[in-house]
C-alpha cells in the first residue's frame, strides 16, 4: 500500500479509500478471451496494408491485378478504390481541434510507413504475399525531416490537396498544423523589472507508447446490415462519429464496441485502424480482422510529440520570477492529428505552474508560444501526459539552474514562485484546447505538503550538499545525485468532457452499472463501481460494470485527459444518487413511513429506518419489480465539469553517475501526489509507479530516430529498450489527499501526472551528482559523457 495522507471527510466511507480488488482481474488471470484478438468468428479474413517505403512520393502508377490473381486474396484497395473523404484521426470531440488532413488512402504517400494498399485475405500468409505482388511506381518528391526547415520558402509542401480543411491558423501552404500565441501581462515590462535574464534551449525526443497489446479491430456485418466494429480502443464514442462519413454509413448503422484493453497510454485516442478493416469488410461482406505487429506500432501508429524549446526567464535576486517566456518548435510529422491540442496543453499546464511572487502572483508575466510543423516523419499523436512532460523538462530544468545560480533553495525557490490555492489558473483566461477559454480558480493545491512528504521520504535534507553522501568509499569514479521536479497537470477539458452513466437494480438488490468510459486497464471499471457502491451502500462486489458500447452504454468522450474519475465518476455518482432515492422512497413504503423516506439510510444491502427497523435491497428490488406499484428502479445521468481541478506533485529522483562513461543509474524515485481524495489506493499507486516507469524511459534510454531518408532506426523492443522489471529503480508513492470541492466525492486526476516530472528531476539529479547540464532528453551516457569533457 502506498502511505496516504488522508482527508478528514473520507473517514466514515465505506467503499470510497478502500483498495477493492479490480472487477475484472479474476477472468484475466484465468485466461478468459476478454480482448478484441481473442473474438472467433466464422469466415474470418485477415487484414495487411502495404506501407511506403519512400518518406514524400506521389503514387504514379499501381497494379493490384496480381495480388488479385491470388487464390486466397478476397479484396484489394488502393486510393483509386475508395471515396475521397479528408478527416481527422484524432479521437476528439465534434469540432475536432485541428485540420482534416488525411484520407484512408491517398494517391501520395507523406512518410516511411504511410498507406499505400489494403488486402483481405484467408491467411496471413496469403496476405503477406498480395502485398508483395502488388506493383507501384512512386515519383519521388523532396523529403523534409528538419522541423526548423518546415516553413522556410522553397520548403516541399506535404499537403497540397485541396480538400484539405484549416482549423485556426495552420497553413499548409507553410507546413504549418498549427500556431499560438499566448501572452498573458505584459512579457517585456516583466524583463525590464528583473535583476536577471536566464535563457537556454532544450529538446525532447520522439517516443513510442509501447502498450502492450498492439492496434487491433474486427470488423463485420451484423444480421440487420449494421458494420460492427470491435476494437481495442479508447475513444469508442469519437470513433463511431469519425468513421461514418469516411465509410459511407450514418452513424446509426455503425457499432463500436470496446473490449478489455491491453494498455493506451493515449496511442489508442486514434481511428487509425478501424476504417482499414471495415473498408475491407465492405468490399468483402466478410468479417475481417486487422492487427499491427510491432514494426508497424513503430513505423506507422502514433508517438510522443518531439519538439525543441527555447526559455527565457526573468528573475528578481530574491528569487521572484518577474517573466517567463517559453518558444515551442513542435515536429508533428505528416499529419496534423492532436497538433495543437499537445502543444497548447505543453504551455497550458508547465508554464502555469511558476506565476512569480508578490504583485507578479497577482499578475503573471507569461509567454507561450509555439509552431507545430509538417515533416515527413510519421505521424505524431496523443501520449499519456498529453504534451506536458515535454514542457516540464525544460522548465524544471530552466529552474533548477536558476536556483543555484542564484544560490537559492531549489524547493523553497520553487514553492516562492509557484501557483497556490485561491488563484486564478492563468492560462485559463487565455486557452482551452482551441476552444473560447472561461476562467478558473485553484480550489485545492496540495504541493507545499507534497514537497513537505517527497523529502522527508527521500532524505533530501541529509543528502543535498553533503558531500560525504555524494561520494562512494572506494569507488572514486561514482558520483550521488539527488534532484527534484514540481509539476501540475489538468483533470478532463472543462465545458467540453461528458461522460454518461445508467444504475438498474436487479432481483438480487445487486445493481447493473453502465457507463460508456474506457477502462485501459487502469482500473476505471473498479474506481467507479466503487463509487456507485459508496451511494447505494453496498458491497462493490454488487455492482456488476459493462462498459464501452456504443449501442448499450451512455456516451462517454473516452479515456483521455485523465477525466474517467472525475467526469464519468461524476456521472456515475448522479444515477447512484438517483437509483438510491428511488429505494428510500420504495423502502419507506414498505416499512410504512413514507414521510420519512429521506432519513432511511442505506448500509450493508439493506435500507434502514430511523428506528432500526430495515429490509434488504433484494427485498425491495422485489417489491419494485414484482409486487407493488411495480417499476424498474434505474437512474440514468451524466456530468460535465466546467472546471479542470489541476492536480499537484513533487517528483524526486536519486541518481549514481559513473564520471568515466557517463552512465546514469537511477536509484531511486519518490512521488508525493495531490491527487484529491484516492478511490483506489492499489489501482491509483498502480497508476503512479506505471507512469514513473514509463517516464523513466523517456529520461535515460527511449528516443526514435531517423536516418536521412526517413526510416525508423528503431523498430522493435531489441532496438527500442524499455525498463524490465530487474531493471528498475526503487519506487514509492505518497498521496497527500485534498478534497476538491468541484467532485461530490473530492477527486482529481491521477493517471497522467506521475509522466510530468521523472525526467528533468533526473536531469537534476544528474547535475548534482557530476556538474553537468544535459539539456536534450534522453540522457545517454553519451551525452552525460560529452558533458562532462566540457566542464
Amino acid at each position: 500500500m502506498p502511505r496516504i495522507q488522508s482527508t478528514p471527510q473520507a473517514a466514515t466511507w465505506r467503499a470510497v479509500g478502500k483498495p477493492e480488488p479490480k472487477v475484472d482481474a479474476v477472468k484475466l488471470v484465468q485466461g478468459k478471451p476478454a480482448f478484441t484478438a481473442d473474438f472467433e468468428k466464422r469466415g474470418l479474413l485477415i487484414a495487411k496494408v502495404l506501407h511506403s517505403p519512400v518518406a514524400h512520393a506521389r503514387i504514379k502508377r499501381i497494379d493490384a491485378s496480381q495480388a488479385l490473381e491470388l487464390p486466397g486474396v478476397a479484396a484489394v484497395l488502393t486510393w483509386k478504390d475508395l471515396p475521397r473523404v479528408v478527416f481527422s484521426t484524432a479521437g476528439q470531440s465534434d469540432p475536432i481541434p485541428g485540420p482534416l488532413d488525411t484520407f484512408s488512402l491517398d494517391n501520395k504517400v507523406r512518410f516511411v510507413g504511410d498507406r499505400v494498399a489494403m488486402v483481405a485475405a484467408e491467411s496471413e500468409e496469403i496476405a503477406n504475399q498480395a502485398l508483395a505482388l502488388i506493383d507501384v511506381e512512386y515519383e519521388p518528391l523532396p523529403v523534409l525531416l528538419d522541423p526548423k526547415n518546415a516553413m522556410q520558402p522553397g520548403a516541399p509542401v506535404l499537403h497540397d490537396e485541396p480538400e484539405y480543411v484549416n482549423f485556426g491558423e495552420s497553413d499548409p501552404s507553410r507546413n504549418l498544423a498549427a500556431e499560438i500565441r499566448i501572452d498573458i501581462g505584459d512579457v517585456e515590462k516583466g524583463f525590464t523589472e528583473s535583476d536577471r535574464i536566464y535563457e537556454a534551449d532544450y529538446e525532447v525526443p520522439k517516443v513510442q507508447q509501447a502498450h502492450i497489446e498492439p492496434h487491433v479491430v474486427i470488423t463485420y456485418w451484423d444480421e440487420d446490415d449494421r458494420m460492427v466494429i470491435r476494437t481495442s480502443t479508447q475513444v469508442p464514442f469519437h470513433a463511431r462519429r469519425i468513421l461514418a462519413p469516411v465509410l459511407g454509413l450514418p452513424v446509426k448503422r455503425i457499432r463500436v464496441i470496446k473490449p478489455r484493453i491491453g494498455g493506451g497510454f493515449g496511442g489508442k485516442q486514434e481511428v487509425m485502424i478501424e476504417d482499414v478493416a471495415a473498408h475491407l469488410t465492405i468490399a468483402t461482406g466478410r468479417p475481417v480482422i486487422y492487427e499491427y505487429t510491432r514494426e508497424e506500432e513503430f513505423i506507422a501508429a502514433r508517438s510522443r510529440h518531439p519538439m525543441r524549446i527555447h526559455m527565457k526567464t526573468g528573475v528578481k535576486e530574491d528569487g521572484t520570477i518577474t517573466a517567463n517566456a517559453m518558444h515551442v518548435l513542435t515536429d508533428t510529422g505528416a499529419y496534423g492529428c492532436h497538433a495543437l491540442t499537445v502543444t497548447g496543453n505543453t504551455g497550458h499546464k508547465a508554464m502555469a505552474l511558476y506565476v512569480g511572487d508578490e504583485a507578479y502572483r497577482r499578475s503573471p508575466n507569461i509567454r507561450f508560444y509555439a509552431d507545430i510543423v509538417y515533416t515527413n516523419h510519421p505521424p505524431a499523436g496523443a501520449y499519456r501526459g498529453y504534451g506536458v512532460p515535454q514542457g516540464y523538462w525544460p522548465v524544471e530544468r530552466h529552474m533548477e539552474k536558476i536556483a543555484r545560480d542564484l544560490n537559492l533553495d531549489p524547493l523553497e525557490f520553487r514553492l516562492k514562485n509557484a501557483l497556490r490555492a485561491g488563484e486564478l489558473q492563468p492560462f485559463s483566461t487565455a486557452w482551452s484546447e482551441g476552444r473560447e477559454p472561461r476562467p478558473e480558480t485553484i480550489e485545492t493545491c496540495g504541493l507545499e505538503q507534497c514537497v513537505q512528504q517527497g523529502k522527508a521520504v527521500i532524505g533530501w535534507d541529509q543528502k543535498y550538499n553533503n558531500e560525504n553522501w555524494h561520494r562512494i568509499p572506494g569507488k572514486p569514479f561514482l558520483r550521488r545525485g539527488i534532484g527534484v521536479a514540481l509539476v501540475m497537470q489538468g483533470t478532463a477539458i472543462p465545458y467540453l468532457d461528458m461522460g454518461g452513466a445508467s444504475i438498474k437494480i436487479n432481483d438480487d438488490g445487486s445493481f447493473n452499472l453502465l457507463v460508456g468510459a474506457t477502462d485501459l486497464g487502469t482500473g476505471s471499471d473498479t474506481v467507479l463501481a466503487q463509487l456507485a457502491a459508496e451511494v447505494l451502500g453496498i458491497p462493490t462486489a454488487d455492482i456488476l460494470v459493462y462498459s464501452s458500447d456504443t449501442d448499450f452504454t451512455p456516451f462517454d468522450k473516452g479515456a483521455y485527459a485523465s477525466s474517467t474519475t472525475y467526469v464519468s465518476g461524476g456521472a456515475v455518482v448522479r444515477a447512484a444518487q438517483i437509483v438510491a432515492e428511488k429505494v428510500r422512497q420504495r423502502a419507506a413504503r414498505m416499512l410504512e413511513i413514507p414521510a420519512e423516506a429521506e432519513k432511511i439510510r442505506l448500509a450493508a444491502g439493506r435500507a434502514i429506518a430511523p428506528d432500526g427497523r430495515s429490509v434488504s435491497l433484494a427485498q425491495v428490488a422485489l417489491n419494485a419489480l414484482h409486487k407493488e406499484n411495480q417499476e424498474q428502479i434505474m437512474g440514468v445521468a451524466s456530468y460535465m465539469s466546467p472546471v479542470s481541478p489541476p492536480p499537484f506533485a513533487a517528483q524526486f529522483a536519486e541518481v549514481t553517475v559513473d564520471i568515466e562513461t557517463g552512465q546514469v543509474t537511477v536509484d531511486n524515485l519518490v512521488m508525493a501526489v495531490d491527487s484529491g481524495v484516492i478511490v483506489n489506493p492499489l489501482t491509483a499507486s498502480g497508476q503512479i509507479e506505471g507512469g514513473m516507469t514509463q517516464a523513466l524511459g523517456y529520461a535515460v534510454c527511449e528516443e526514435m530516430l531517423y536516418d536521412n531518408s526517413g526510416k525508423a532506426r528503431e523498430v522493435d523492443f531489441k532496438d527500442y529498450h524499455i525498463f524490465q522489471a530487474h531493471e528498475m529503480p526503487g519506487l514509492e508513492t505518497i498521496f497527500v489527499e485534498t478534497f476538491e470541492p468541484s467532485h461530490p466525492f473530492g477527486v482529481k486526476a491521477v493517471a497522467e501526472i506521475p509522466m510530468d516530472g521523472v525526467a528533468p528531476a533526473v536531469g537534476n539529479a544528474v547535475l548534482d551528482a557530476a556538474g553537468v547540464q544535459v539539456d536534450v532528453n534522453p540522457i545517454t551516457p553519451e551525452r552525460v559523457w560529452q558533458g562532462l569533457g566540457r566542464r
